[in-house]
């Protein structure tokens, strides 16, 4: 089982569904408990201190 975090105020993009996306850091991806879509997050391990 892993964690996952609850994303308020975003809407997914493919039903338009506010409040439904979910954010799982272990597996770097968002689904919409909705309708079903994914999309594969990148991670900065840096987080932009480089230039």
């Amino acid at each position: 089982m892993t964690l996952s975090h609850l994303l308020d105020g975003l809407r997914c993009a493919t039903c338009l569904t506010l409040n439904v996306l979910r954010l799982d850091p272990v597996r770097a991806l968002v689904e919409c408990t909705e309708c079903g879509q994914t999309a594969f997050i990148v991670i900065d391990p840096d987080e932009g201190r480089t230039a």
